[in-house]
């Protein structure tokens, strides 16, 4: 008679939607094991074809072939910087919005400078003291990291990895299991107080085995025969940079004794003559192709210590790749070791998906690839094929316009900082005056458009007072942001470029609204992505809202982009 009447009281409360949990059979959401966040630093769409003829099966090619392209993504803000490159593709919005106007900015409540992920109330773990003092806290809006963490009540795992500390820090987000980034000063990869108070026992055994060392203590050689380079210019051109201790920049780059690693009597060194071998520089690294492979190899390691996509519940890696960008910085859009650099980086790739296909399991994880910014040709290299460029000296620029503020409105310093493309001006100095800080912008931007090089500048309040959505003036709009940017927007003529070297002029840089460093590859690969491709217009705040729809999940709380439909539509 008790089993009967308990039963009839399940059976009542199952009715009335009262049945105990374990009688109740749900179905999980559906959401893959790992999501892989990769951004490759300065990587401009085309080279996603440019080397397609040298590229294996299993790496950028099998991204393509088994995933879906956006071929026409751009960024919608100036400048076109790692930090607000980082920021913008995990916030799904812009600097007007997320706070990372660039990679340094000046804080006007102190009159000094500061770097995007600096903080000094956080101590460095594992590394050098200023190397750690590193957190998320300038950046204003949750990331899509941040949101998968909030979602699982903080049961996903989210870790970024990279050797910049903003490609890691940022990308991570404010509620980060764990953000990683390189020190060069003992070869490490370090983090600091603001994710744990000591690093790992796993990371400390990857740092013991000092793989910086091992892949400097070999010169670089490149992968093919040189003469198959034929995407590339020839090795020796006088727009690309040499490094410190080289006298000419060709292959092969004798790693060992640049890094200080090997006496300079080491059979091939091109040492100048009585020049001494530098002191040990682990910072090499960066500028090589192996300081991607590096990357990897912590990555995985993490993928492996921290049960990454295997532990039943979505986890999140952000992953960026920067030696990309210090190798075009140094030698150019069109050089060798650029090429070389990608060509090494699609088998770094190819090893990455078959980590994940091996331990997360084929189609479980979601990967998305795309950059930070592009990077626009050396301007000697397109000068030398008589197409339109040139370069300007910021500091130049930032002297000759104190010079005629004074001229103007008297002794002072007018100008506090040049940064960003944007000119800070001295607004204690401007009220002091008396002056109308509006027209004393107008006036700066007056003078400025004068510069050789520039197109357009414009005052501060105007950028502040107006809306556009679209054209020149939405990318300054986009990338504004009243408490932290400057009074006056400098837009340069298109290929043309800073040079902090000036009037010397080698490899390259970025920032601008051009397409050479707006247009990035954007590619999904992996769980229930379909293949194919989109050339409708994406932008990179579609990413974020994006991966949310995947996850089921909220987006970022500052998000202003959209789900890209085409990569939402399952498999059939």
């Amino acid at each position: 008679m008790r089993n009967s009447f308990l039963t009839g009281l399940l059976t009542a409360a199952a009715l009335w939607g009262g049945a105990p949990a374990e009688a109740q059979k749900t179905k999980p959401v559906p959401r893959p094991k790992l999501v892989v966040g990769i951004v490759v630093d300065q990587m401009r769409y085309d080279y996603l074809y440019r080397y397609w003829n040298k590229y294996g099966a299993d790496g950028f090619r099998r991204l393509l072939g088994e995933g879906f392209s956006f071929e026409n993504c751009h960024y919608n803000y100036v400048p076109t910087y790692t930090g607000p490159g980082h920021a913008s593709i995990y916030t799904g919005t812009t600097p007007s919005v997320h706070g990372i106007i660039g990679n340094n900015w000046l804080e006007r409540e102190t009159g000094k400078g500061t770097y995007v992920t600096e903080d000094k109330s956080v101590k460095s773990v594992g590394g050098d003291a200023w190397a750690g003092q590193m957190s998320p806290r300038h950046m204003l809006t949750t990331t899509i990291t941040d949101e998968l963490r909030l979602a699982t009540n903080f049961q996903a795992k989210t870790i970024g990895v990279c050797i910049k500390d903003r490609g890691s820090i940022l990308p991570a987000g404010h509620a980060a299991s764990a953000a990683y980034w390189f020190d060069n000063s003992n070869g490490s990869f370090i983090t600091s107080t603001f994710y744990a108070q000591q690093l790992p026992d796993w990371v400390q055994q990857f740092n013991a085995r000092k793989l910086p060392q091992q892949y400097l203590s070999k010169p670089w050689e490149t992968l093919l025969p040189l003469s198959e380079y034929t995407e590339s210019t020839a090795d020796d051109v006088p727009w690309e940079n040499t490094f410190k201790g080289e006298q000419k920049p060709v292959f092969p780059h004798n790693l060992p004794v640049l890094s200080g690693l090997a006496p300079a009597q080491v059979q091939g060194t091109m040492l100048a003559a009585g020049e001494k071998p530098p002191t040990t520089n682990l910072d090499l690294i960066r500028t090589t192709p192996f300081g991607n492979t590096l990357t990897l190899d912590f990555a995985l390691e993490a993928i492996r210590q921290e049960q990454l996509g295997q532990r039943g519940q979505t986890d999140f890696l952000a992953l960026s790749f920067s030696s990309t960008d210090y190798v075009g910085h140094h030698f150019g859009v069109n050089a060798i070791e650029t090429e070389d650099t990608y060509l090494r980086l699609d088998r770094d790739i190819a090893r990455l998906l078959k980590t994940l296909d091996q331990t997360v399991g084929k189609g479980q994880a979601l990967v998305f690839l795309s950059a930070d910014h592009g990077a626009a040709h050396s301007p000697e290299f397109l000068k030398s094929q008589r197409i339109p460029a040139g370069s300007v000296g910021p500091r130049l620029w930032r002297d000759t316009l104190q010079a005629q503020l004074q001229r103007r409105y008297g002794p002072g310093q007018w100008v506090l900082s040049y940064e960003n493309q944007q000119v800070y001006l001295n607004r204690p100095l401007i009220q002091q005056k008396k002056l109308d800080l509006y027209q004393v912008q107008q006036q700066t931007a007056e003078l400025v458009v004068q510069f050789t090089g520039v197109t357009r500048a414009v005052a501060a309040t105007d950028v502040q007072r107006s809306h556009w959505e679209s054209g020149l003036l939405m990318y300054l709009e986009n990338g504004y942001l009243p408490k932290r940017s400057g009074d006056v927007m400098v837009v340069m003529e298109p290929g043309w470029l800073e040079s902090y070297a000036y009037p010397v002029n080698k490899g390259t840089t970025h920032g601008s609204s051009g397409a050479y460093d707006t247009h990035i590859p954007l590619l999904f690969w992996g769980w229930r992505v379909p293949q194919g491709e989109s050339v409708y217009p994406a932008r990179i705040t579609d990413i974020a809202p994006t991966v949310a729809r995947f996850l089921h999940i909220q987006e970022p709380d500052g998000c202003t982009g959209q789900p890209l439909q085409d990569v939402l539509t399952k498999k059939k």
